[in-house]
Formats: C-alpha cells, sequence, structure tokens
C-alpha cells in the first residue's frame, strides 16, 4: 500500500480530531488506536512512557490488540525490561525489526513470539528535544512496503507525541488542581483564630529570651523540639518559626500524633494510590507530600505509638517514602518542629520512645515555662487579650482591680495560657462592660492558696515595678528608641512614663554613670 501526501494528510487530519477532545489517557489512547488501525492494520498497538530519573518506563494505557502473557500493562518496570524500547531511547531513532526470532534471547521477545507476532515497528515519541517515550506497532506478519511504512508512521509519531505532550501537561495541571484543592480545605480546617501573630504577649525574662531565639532558628533548616505542659503556647511557636523561615510561602502542616492509630498511619501520612484498598476511589495525597518545600509540624509527638516511631525516624532520615498502593519512592523536602507536654528523656528510659527518634528531633531545644513560673505575663495577657476577645464578638472589654490582677497572678493556671483565654472568654461574654473584682475572680476559680508562686510575698504592684526597674538597668535608663524599656516591655512610652511617675522610677538613676 502506498499513500499520497493528501493521504497522508488526511491521515493526521484524522488523528488530530480524534483525539483533540479526550480528558483521559484511555480515552485518548482508544481513539488513536481506532484511527490508526483503519490505515495501518496492525496486530497490537502500545505507548511506553519513559521516566529518565528513574530509568524507568511505564505503559501510557492499555495496549491495544492482542496482548502477549507476561507482558504486564500495570505499573512501572526498568527499562532493561523492555529491550525494544531501550533500543529506540538510546538511538532515538525508529527501530524495524522484521523478524523478531532473531531477538528470542531478550526480555519479552519470547512472549511476543508466542502471541504469535513476527516482527515490530518502534518510534520515539519527541518533544521538544526531550523523549517522552515509544510508540510500537507490531505484527504477525511483516508489513509490505516496509520503507514507506517507515515515513508514514515518522510523520504520524510527530503528530502523536503532540496528543501524549498535551494529555501528559493535562493530567499534570489536574493533578495540581487537586492538590491545591485538598491543600486549601486542609489550610480552612486547621486554620485558628487564636495563632495569629499579634496576639502572642508577655512581659517576662524568660519568654523574652525564647523569642530571642526563635528568631535565632527560624530561617535555619534545623529540627526544633519544644517542650512544656498543655497550653503554654508551643503551637504557636511553631508557627512563629515557620513564618519566619524561608519556608514560609509554602505549607505548615500540622500532624496530630496522638490521633495517628497504625491502620492510619501510612495512608494518613504517605497518601495513596488509588485502588491501593478498598474504597480508595482516588489517589490521595500523603501529608509529607504537602509539606514539600514547607514545615511539618508532629505535635505531641511522645504520643506516637512506639511501633510506629522507627517508620516516623526513617521518613526524617530518608526524606523519601511510598505511596500505600505503589512502588515508586517520593522525594520531599521538608523541615521539621516537633512539641511534647512529656518528658522524653524519662520515657527513654521506659523504653516507651526511641532515642534515635528524639536525637533527630532535638537539635534545638525550647522549654516554655508554665503560666505560674512568668506570672509577671499575666497582667499584660489579660490586657491585651480581654481586647482582642471583646473585640471580636462586639462587646464592652470588662475592666479588673488591683485586687482581681493580683489574684489571677497568684493562681497556678494549670491550663496555662489556655486555660487564661477561656476564661477571659467567658467574663467578656457574660460580664461585658463590668468591673470586676478579687471576689469575682474567687467565684470563677475556686479557692487557691494565697501565697503568691513565683513572687513570694510580694504584690502584684511590687512585681510590675521591680521588673520595670530590672529592664531599665538592662537598658541603662533609656526609655525610647530600639533598644529602649518601652519597646522592650511592649508598651506604648506615653504608658511607661506613667508608670515610672506612679512607681517613682526615674531613668536617670538607671544610667550607666550613675552607677
Amino acid at each position: 500500500m502506498r499513500w499520497s501526501t493528501e493521504a497522508r494528510y488526511q491521515i493526521l487530519l484524522s488523528i488530530d480530531n480524534a483525539v483533540m477532545t479526550r480528558t483521559t489517557r484511555e480515552e485518548l489512547f482508544r481513539a488513536l488506536a481506532k484511527e490508526l488501525r483503519k490505515n495501518f492494520p496492525y496486530d497490537r498497538l502500545s505507548i511506553n512512557l519513559y521516566d529518565s530519573e528513574t530509568e524507568s518506563i511505564s505503559y501510557f494505557a492499555t495496549a491495544h490488540g492482542i496482548d502477549p502473557e507476561g507482558i504486564s500493562c500495570k505499573g512501572s518496570r526498568p527499562l532493561s525490561k523492555g529491550p525494544i524500547t531501550r533500543m529506540v531511547i538510546g538511538s532515538m531513532k525508529p527501530v524495524i525489526i522484521e523478524d523478531l526470532t532473531s531477538y528470542i534471547d531478550l526480555p519479552s521477545i519470547e512472549s511476543m513470539l508466542e502471541a504469535g507476532l513476527r516482527s515490530t515497528m518502534a518510534f520515539p515519541l519527541v518533544m521538544r528535544n526531550r523523549i517522552l517515550g515509544t510508540i510500537h506497532f507490531s505484527f504477525t506478519r511483516p508489513p509490505c512496503y516496509l520503507k514507506e511504512l517507515t515515513e508514514v508512521l515518522t510523520d504520524v509519531t510527530n503528530q502523536v507525541s503532540i496528543a501524549v505532550d498535551n494529555m501528559l501537561a493535562y493530567t499534570h495541571l489536574k493533578k495540581i488542581n487537586a492538590n491545591l484543592m485538598r491543600q486549601r480545605d486542609f489550610l480552612i480546617a486547621d486554620a485558628d483564630e487564636g495563632y495569629k501573630e499579634d496576639s502572642f504577649y508577655f512581659s517576662s525574662r524568660q519568654m523574652q529570651d525564647i523569642m530571642e531565639l526563635m528568631n535565632q532558628v527560624a530561617d535555619t533548616d534545623a529540627s526544633v523540639l519544644i517542650s512544656g505542659e498543655t497550653g503554654t503556647g508551643k503551637d504557636y511557636l511553631a508557627r512563629y518559626i515557620h513564618r519566619y523561615s524561608s519556608r514560609r510561602d509554602n505549607l505548615f502542616v500540622k500532624i496530630n500524633c496522638p490521633a495517628l492509630s497504625a491502620s492510619l498511619f501510612e495512608s494518613e501520612l504517605f497518601g495513596h494510590a488509588k485502588g491501593a484498598f478498598t474504597g480508595a476511589d482516588d489517589k490521595r495525597i500523603g501529608r509529607f507530600e504537602m509539606a514539600d518545600k514547607g514545615t511539618v509540624f508532629l505535635d505531641e509527638v511522645s504520643e506516637l505509638p512506639l511501633s510506629l516511631q522507627a517508620k516516623m525516624l526513617n521518613v526524617l532520615q530518608e526524606r523519601r517514602f511510598e505511596r500505600v498502593g505503589d512502588s515508586r519512592p517520593i522525594k520531599v523536602d521538608f523541615r521539621v518542629v516537633a512539641a511534647t507536654n512529656r518528658d522524653l528523656d524519662l520515657m527513654i528510659k521506659e523504653g516507651k520512645f526511641r532515642k534515635d527518634l528524639f536525637y533527630r528531633l532535638n537539635i534545638v531545644n525550647v522549654h516554655v515555662p508554665p503560666l505560674r513560673e512568668r506570672v509577671e505575663d499575666v497582667p499584660i495577657l489579660m490586657r491585651k487579650l480581654t481586647g482582642l476577645q471583646a473585640k471580636l464578638i462586639n462587646r464592652l472589654p470588662p475592666s479588673y482591680s488591683e485586687g482581681a490582677i493580683d489574684m489571677l497572678c497568684r493562681y497556678q493556671w494549670p491550663g496555662n495560657v489556655r486555660e487564661l483565654k477561656n476564661l477571659i472568654k467567658r467574663m467578656v461574654i457574660l460580664r461585658p462592660g463590668d468591673h470586676i473584682d478579687a471576689n469575682d475572680i474567687s467565684a470563677l476559680l475556686g479557692p487557691f492558696p494565697d501565697t503568691p508562686v513565683a513572687a513570694g510575698d510580694l504584690t502584684l504592684a511590687e512585681i510590675e515595678r521591680r521588673h520595670i526597674e530590672g529592664v531599665l538597668i538592662k537598658c541603662s535608663g533609656a526609655v525610647g528608641g530600639k533598644n529602649g524599656a518601652a519597646r522592650i516591655l511592649g508598651l506604648p512610652r506615653s504608658t511607661l512614663q506613667y508608670r515610672l511617675r506612679k512607681f517613682n522610677l526615674n531613668p536617670s538613676d538607671y544610667r550607666a554613670s550613675s552607677f
């Protein structure tokens, strides 16, 4: 059979019309196979995709025509398992084999011969100097007009290359869009108004030191382990590290370790392939893959079952994993921040936490003290959080007597800042605009020791005075400016000056020349 120039043009046009509206690989391949068979009576048609990174090949879609036993169309396989494809990719030229019996020693050729196939023609699929894979036409009898058929199929292959490249691009964009939708859903579900950057308040020296450390380590890739009681702000600090790192434009992915069971661990963290198990109707992206170029936050990592700690360690070390139901390794690049409210050293001694996992997480250690050990943070937290909560629900903020504040400073706060926030919310809701005194606080919190925990027998006023005095000493009496007391205390300069007059403190008494 011979093909005129017009016939060749019509073949290419029919191929283009047949595949242009297809939205899946299988649909495109079936339409392509139907059009090709009208003009080229092949007995088997297949398209192999080539992955240069893994040196592997996989089928673009299920092959059409004779299906030799032993040649699987599922999954990927090493390039060495496809000898004809390897020859095409190595030479970037068509490989024409008129008699397959001459190559019976090569893998897969015997299966083709047993299925009745006697000859094959393979062509490279190339787009923009990049090889996408190969297309194969196999026959039970060697075709006539071999030279002319090779020329025609070379032209056809160029058209097929465009169609395959477009479909791969479409599939890739569809995958990106699905991932973005999943990330959007994740971000919406993970959103928390309590972790806005401007809602973390403190004035204690302990917290100032911690925030200085946070600023030092944020823009590195060092793993950070944050320890502290429940409600001290570990989650906020983890987000702060991410926000001020070079990974800030990518996802902060929180993994709630206590919620990870053995049955959910791999699917939740690594994702799964479509059809990996009953109910896996679509491919799922796992938490680690979502965190690529971003930050993984292992919340309450001490609660991770011992049986799963080895798997976690392996991912943190290798930065690669396989989806459930997929043998291809996935490389990821993420930073690790972990938090715990338990003593990991003790857990290691008790055999409840892996020492090697601890060393992997504990590059930088940050311990957040409980609120009862930084009592000077209570007044600023009360003032700032009351204003925020009142604004949030559009109610007047209550005011607090000095006795009420003093009582709050002497409370043990077993739930720390989280408990204080909840108390403030109740007061804003139940007592908007009211003046809250010590009796009101006692009624809300119940009886507790009168002796201050962190400040001996000092009153709140004396605690505040001594704190301001300590900052003045540190600043050598400077009130304003970048390194002034007002900036360190987080107060407007006018407010600090008012308190200096109230406590009869003269900044000039603390200048370096005065000592």
